[in-house]
């Protein structure tokens, strides 16, 4: 489904960007739920989801 491709997205582009830099962005995946602490590139994230959209890897 798009949506399960969409929060795939997004949670490995948000993993990336904490892993890139821990000190500007905390994660926390509990199930369903995500909790961001921190600087987010919101052009980063919206290139992951709009790529998960047309289908790249």
């Amino acid at each position: 489904m798009m949506e399960e491709k969409v929060s795939e997205a997004i949670v490995s582009e948000l993993e990336r960007q904490s892993e890139s830099d821990p000190s500007k962005l905390r994660i926390a995946l509990d199930g369903d739920r995500l909790t961001a602490n921190g600087d987010i590139d919101l052009l980063a994230l919206a290139t992951a989801i709009v790529g998960a959209v047309a289908g790249a890897p």
